[in-house]
């Protein structure tokens, strides 16, 4: 059996397309083709918005005339009727919020939704190559954490934005209306926010990525330790994984520190150039309040607007190091949404007149994971007739399993081809294909729902509709399931655990025989089925598949010889080659490479049975 090793696997080169993509100074606008359904939403949204922030902008000037009724005129009708439009206007303020924010929010989240509905989509459709490069952590961590902080971006950040950038621009206006001079005064810490603003917020960006990274890198070793707890178990390396588990917490713990630091030291500047601003206004200010130049009323409102401003000019700057930060979270998700599958489906794909019948034929069969590393195919071609029974077995490492791939196109050959009822497999669709061919793995793996949903699994179509319940009970009595399905309280209903961990070895292993019974492919590839089971599990495994190999193309994986007794053929391979084919008596007797693969199973003497 040969797998590839996951560094021997040949790297996914980034199309044109992609690199593109990764040197794009502008990643967040990929996402502007998803906003645009949604367009008149957003315009709504920001016609709020704008009212909303009229009446932020118009709140210094009322408080100056309030201020200028109770000091100067001393009216105090005129002091009621400004208190109670001011309620009256915060009351509009606060509808408009609430209609802004929650169509800002809503927006976001089917957006979002959206993208990673499509990203789980299109990484489900990549090739097995594609995954042994990368960790199921890492890809659950893009999945999550970094379309959550575009989600940020587009819920809170836009509007914040948008909010933040009209205050500034009529704070100016108004503050230049109300005095020019002080505006100057107000207006010389700009420049040094802005240029703190590009200096920290490139220093951001890359800190943010950082911890973004080693984020993924700690929930991969994580989802690894889980998925192999038992492994973990046996062999008492709780602490081991715990110690790996650390040792990443930690790297994540000093990249945050590391943006902490940039991120406390760019505040800092903001706050002192923000209040030294607001120093400066109130000294000159005061002095022509002192002159009578300037009214008590008219200085408070000066100093709203000022307050406006440097709040405006450092949300902007905060905003623009959230914006660093969706850079590099933008370029992750869509560089993974446009990666491309080493496994294509044809164009045009040959359209089939009849079902699949199931002869294969490898010709001249060449293939390796990696241009680095040697063959593991070297030429190789084998026939399985419809409806023939083929054993294939060899010593470890021989390519055995790497046959079993590609068949269905887990990996495409190096050269030569393989044939499907005399049509190139490349020019099938991937659905067509696959749908033709049932896979018996060594270790069965369920999902983590009932039985009667891991059974139905085989008979769920395109458009997501699901098998009948008569056809499931039927695939689960072919399979000899139905014994201990009996026996279960909750029966069809019952919950087998992650990877199906509460049935035994053989129970799993009859439920994904009876799966491929529902499937009812042409072709079906056992990868030694009944190796890791008791004798009585065996059994009634054998006797399931008795029944499923009957009329149907199949191809044994053998590593116990004593599975090859079905086999109406028995090839050898080693090294990527065929060296002996025939059946057990005539191989046996041969004296070549199955008569001692044979030998060092079994001693002299000892019964062969299947």
């Amino acid at each position: 059996m040969t797998t590839p090793p996951p560094f021997a696997v040949s790297a996914q080169r980034p199309t044109p397309r992609a690199r593109q993509a990764v040197s794009s100074p502008r990643p967040l606008g990929r996402l502007l083709p998803r906003i645009r359904p949604y367009l008149g939403r957003l315009i709504l949204a920001f016609v709020c918005l704008l009212a909303s922030a009229s009446i932020g902008l118009a709140f210094p000037q009322i408080v100056r005339h309030l201020l200028d009724a109770a000091f100067i005129s001393a009216d105090a009708k005129l002091l009621n009727r400004i208190a109670l439009g001011l309620l009256i206007l915060f009351a509009i303020q606060a509808v408009l919020n609430f209609v802004q924010v929650y169509l800002l929010t809503s927006t976001s989240e089917l957006v979002i939704a959206k993208l990673r509905e499509d990203l789980f989509a299109h990484l489900v459709r990549l090739s097995p190559g594609f995954f042994t490069e990368r960790r199921t952590g890492e890809l659950t961590s893009r999945l999550s954490a970094d379309t959550t902080v575009l989600q940020t971006v587009l819920s809170y950040n836009l509007s914040e934005f948008a909010r933040q950038t009209l205050f500034l621009i009529g704070g100016i206006i108004l503050l230049t209306i109300t005095d020019a001079s002080l505006t100057a005064t107000t207006l010389a810490v700009v420049p040094l926010v802005v240029g703190a603003a590009f200096v920290f917020g490139r220093a951001l960006r890359r800190a943010s990525t950082g911890v973004q990274d080693r984020i993924a890198e700690a929930t991969g070793t994580a989802d690894e330790a889980f998925s192999q707890i038992r492994t973990v178990q046996s062999y008492t390396a709780e602490a081991e994984e715990v110690r790996r588990y650390g040792s990443h917490l930690r790297e994540v713990i000093e990249a945050a520190l590391r943006r902490a630091r940039i991120r406390g030291t760019f505040f800092g500047i903001l706050t002192f150039c923000g209040f030294g601003g607001v120093v400066a206004v109130l000294w000159q200010g005061g002095r022509q309040v002192l002159a009578g130049s300037l009214t008590a009323g008219a200085l408070v409102s000066f100093l709203l607007y000022a307050l406006y401003v440097a709040g405006a000019v450092g949300s902007l700057a905060s905003l623009f190091g959230a914006y660093q930060e969706a850079v590099g979270a933008a370029r992750r998700v869509f560089d993974m949404l446009e990666a491309e599958s080493s496994v294509k489906d044809p164009v045009k794909p040959v359209k089939l007149s009849r079902p699949l019948r199931g002869e294969i034929v490898m010709d001249d069969v060449v293939f390796q994971y990696n241009p680095a590393l040697p063959e593991v195919l070297q030429g190789l071609s084998l026939r399985i007739g419809a409806g023939e029974v083929v054993a294939l077995v060899g010593p470890s490492g021989a390519g055995k399993t790497t046959i079993a791939s590609l068949l269905p196109r887990f990996w495409d050959v190096t050269s030569g081809r393989i044939t499907f009822d005399g049509i190139d497999i490349r020019d099938l669709s991937l659905a067509e294909l696959r749908g033709a061919i049932g896979i018996v793995p060594q270790e069965p793996t369920l999902f983590s729902g009932t039985i009667r949903e891991n059974i139905a699994y085989a008979g769920i179509g395109a458009d997501g509709s699901r098998p009948i319940e008569d056809s499931v009970r039927a695939a689960a009595k072919a399979a000899h399931a139905m014994e201990f399905i009996e026996r279960l309280p909750d029966g069809f209903d019952t919950r087998v655990g992650e990877r199906g961990v509460k049935l035994s070895g053989g129970q799993r292993q009859r439920i994904a025989i009876a799966r491929v019974f529902l499937k009812n492919p042409a072709l079906v590839i056992l990868d030694e089925a009944t190796s890791s089971l008791d004798s009585e599990s065996e059994r009634l495994v054998e006797q399931a598949m008795e029944d499923l190999l009957r009329a149907r193309s199949t191809l044994i994986i053998a590593h116990r010889l004593s599975t090859v007794l079905r086999a109406d053929r028995v090839v050898v391979i080693d090294r990527g080659l065929i060296v002996e084919e025939g059946r057990h008596a005539e191989l046996l007797a041969s004296e070549g490479v199955y008569s001692r693969l044979y030998r060092g199973q079994f001693r002299p003497g000892d019964a062969l049975v299947g």
